[in-house]
């Protein structure tokens, strides 16, 4: 899969800020590099990214919702994830930023499982949660399973002479 061209907007204007979501692309600070981070709305009610937190070695970084995001991290190794509300990760991943380069990652929140690909489409995901929907399916199938095993199990036993 290719990514189309990213539109040609000039940089704002003014410093920017390492660890701070820009829906703009920017110019990384000398030492820094940017991850243009797109993020899906999943299949969800309510978006993934508006429930979830966007995390860089442990610091969250302010994502408000689905789109392309422009973030500034020091270079080198760095820890990536998206997290619920509770802090537990859904999807993480790895990546060692090059000082002054552009890193493009696509958070995709899926109707199965939720992953993370680079900019030429290869999936990086380091660990990637079941989604909401498959956690759900499954706890119906095992509740479902025991409930009626034990009436079945009831049933038999009040029925036996």
């Amino acid at each position: 899969m290719s990514y189309p061209p990213y539109p040609s907007h000039p940089p704002m204007p003014g410093a920017v800020t390492p660890l701070t979501a820009y829906p703009h692309p920017i110019s990384p600070p000398p030492g820094h590099a940017v991850l243009a981070v797109s993020v899906n709305r999943g299949p969800y009610l309510v978006p993934a990214p508006t429930t979830s937190r966007f995390k860089v070695d442990g610091r969250a970084v302010p994502i408000p919702g689905e789109g392309t995001w422009h973030v500034a991290v020091p270079a080198g190794s760095h820890d990536i994830r998206y997290t619920d509300f509770m802090g537990i990760p859904v999807i993480t991943t790895t990546l060692v930023a090059q000082p002054g380069a552009l890193h493009h990652l696509s958070f995709r929140f899926g109707g199965w499982r939720n992953r993370v690909h680079d900019g030429y489409g290869t999936d990086v995901t380091r660990f990637g949660m079941w989604s909401n929907y498959s956690i759900m399916l499954v706890t119906l199938a095992v509740v479902g399973v025991l409930c009626c095993g034990g009436f079945g199990l009831v049933a038999a036993i009040s029925t036996s002479p």
